[in-house]
């Protein structure tokens, strides 16, 4: 079927977005025999967040092996953790080895869906001016693609490069350069390194440091890709060591283990004192929070990076530019030519990824305004047969997501089944379902680091878990294995009365 010759609305799917989630959503329709669906993709090219996160040093903080599709691996890996062009030439490969193409509408931005109750039909309105008609909707487009550039007064009249890492200017000539990093987070701790290599001045803006342990990353040589490639379950092996080790150490340490957890923080500090000879600029970076509360940020680079003569850290925010110099929140200020900010994404207290008018209208943007809840992070009250793939409450703070998302595609394929075999036009999250699963996301997250005291993205404004999945991954997995259609209406007929 071509993705520009629409098959029958009612048996059609429609997949926004050809990151991870969408590729891996296609992929497993067509293991499932379905071939009725479309991909839309606003840019011109597969890759998600891998394709738009260019930034010098942009690597993944998972391992190669569990980062991937358990159904599609990959011998190839050439590093532990695997850099962001060799993960963007992974997902190329998965979409050409499966024919993705002729499903999939590039350079297509949707605007804005609409569900048609009597119907039981959404319509999503394309940039354009198309209008594409589905039985169900799968958001794929992810938590990461909308970054987070703070509101900084004076910023507009800076004279020089200004980027967000996900949106870096490679035109920019940054060498001799005096240059700041605003933010010590999980891009920073990959893009000071680089910049080190090239700027004549590089100045570090730190709001809160972070927990810094080594990465054991390392080269995966041609003799171990050729057995991988010769005995695949030595590759399986390889995976369900990196994942259980995940499990059983990150997870319980996060969750309920804090012995565990010290001692991981012991081996940080560690870290920070082999590379941080300077007592005041170790001082800076010492952590003053539980470990996991914040995103752990494994790197090798980044502390000796810090230490050079000519990287300097600056203990504040960045609360204003005069011009072309950075002040700080208490006041210490730094001429610079060019800014990269690596202030993060809007996450937990995001919008809807596009209007997205449901049942009698009601826009999902309107009911995440204050906060993003769903159903296993996947199925929103008024929403029918809509499934967000990574909403609230799957993030991780030790794991792959692409398991998450897995357990997602496993649901969503549930779901079609139950729509096809009771012959439903519709399922519909019940309110009482998701309250309880809310209820059930902040008593678990209570114990655990992650609501510990400081401030992160895994929480919203007020303080609640909405980006983490408060416990082990496999738990997650096997709520997921089966739809629970007893926690969904499924009468079309009251459905479309209403």
């Amino acid at each position: 079927m071509s993705a520009s010759k629409e098959a029958d609305p009612s048996r059609h799917v429609l997949i926004v977005g050809a990151g991870f989630a969408g590729i891996g959503m296609a992929i497993r329709l067509l293991e499932e025999g379905v071939e009725t669906f479309t991909i839309v993709e606003a840019s011109d090219d597969v890759g998600g967040v891998w394709r738009d996160n260019t930034y010098p040093g942009a690597a993944c903080d998972v391992m190669s092996h569990l980062y991937s599709f358990s159904f599609e691996p990959w011998s190839g890996w050439t590093r532990q953790f695997a850099r962001q062009g060799e993960i963007r030439r992974y997902l190329r490969r998965c979409f050409e080895k499966h024919g993705l193409g002729r499903f999939t509408r590039f350079e297509t931005r949707v605007t804005r869906g609409e569900y048609d109750a009597e119907r039981g039909i959404w319509t999503a309105h394309t940039e354009g001016g198309e209008a594409i008609e589905a039985r169900v909707v799968v958001s794929g487009v992810g938590t990461f693609g909308r970054p987070q550039i703070p509101e900084i007064p004076g910023l507009a009249g800076f004279d020089g490069p200004v980027m967000h890492s996900a949106k870096w200017d490679h035109a920019a000539r940054l060498e001799g350069k005096r240059v700041a990093v605003v933010g010590t987070g999980a891009s920073a701790v990959q893009v000071v390194p680089e910049l080190a290599k090239v700027a004549s001045r590089l100045t570090v803006f730190q709001r809160t440091p972070a927990w810094v342990p080594m990465k054991p990353d390392r080269d995966i040589g041609p003799l171990e890709r050729a057995l991988y490639e010769l005995v695949p379950a030595a590759q399986r092996a390889q995976r369900s060591r990196i994942y259980w080790t995940n499990e059983l150490l990150d997870a319980t340490a996060f969750i309920h283990a804090p012995r565990l957890r010290r001692l991981g923080e012991r081996l940080a500090l560690r870290n920070l004192r082999k590379h941080i000879a300077d007592p005041a600029l170790r001082e800076k970076l010492t952590p003053r929070y539980e470990m996991g509360c914040k995103r752990v940020l494994p790197s090798n680079q980044f502390y000796p990076a810090l230490a050079l003569p000519h990287v300097e850290l600056v203990a504040e925010g960045l609360a204003e530019v005069r011009g072309n110099t950075l002040v700080g929140e208490q006041g210490a200020a730094r001429e610079v030519d060019a800014v990269v900010f690596c202030t993060g994404f809007q996450v937990v207290d995001q919008p809807a990824p596009f209007a997205l008018l449901g049942r009698d209208g009601v826009d999902l943007r309107a009911r995440w305004a204050r906060e993003a809840r769903a159903y296993l992070g996947t199925t929103v009250p008024g929403f029918p047969n809509l499934f967000i793939l990574t909403g609230p409450n799957t993030g991780l703070g030790h794991s792959s997501m692409v398991f998450m998302m897995e357990a997602q595609f496993e649901y969503v394929l549930g779901a079609l089944r139950c729509l096809r075999d009771r012959g439903l036009r519709a399922v519909e999250v019940r309110e009482d379902a998701l309250a309880g699963f809310v209820d059930e996301m902040e008593r678990r997250a209570g114990g655990t680091t992650w609501r510990s005291g400081c401030k992160s993205w895994y929480l919203n404004r007020d303080g609640k878990s909405v980006g983490l999945w408060p416990g082990y991954t496999f738990e997650y997995r096997r709520r997921t294995a089966r739809f629970d259609v007893e926690h969904y209406r499924t009468d079309p007929d009251a459905m479309a009365a209403r």
